[in-house]
């Protein structure tokens, strides 16, 4: 799920290369994902109104629910 989200992320942006997603297992068993992204990019992964990160959430939580797993999308500065 991680190399899933790096790999969209990396298609939106400008600059791939300041992606960076870091991986936690929470004591519950959830795996967090922290996203962050250039400064300039964070406004492409959000989206207008959300949108983009709603999206990029739906997709990563439909791959989780595969591996019977349950996944947080953080997007951080």
């Amino acid at each position: 799920m991680r190399e899933l989200l790096e790999y969209l992320v990396r298609a939106l942006v400008d600059r791939p290369e300041a992606v960076r997603v870091e991986e936690f297992t929470e004591d519950d068993g959830t795996v967090v994902l922290e996203l962050s992204v250039a400064g300039d990019d964070y406004g492409k992964v959000i989206g207008r109104g959300g949108r983009t990160a709603h999206a990029l959430r739906s997709v990563i939580k439909a791959a989780a629910v595969r591996h019977d797993k349950r996944v947080l999308i953080d997007i951080v500065e």
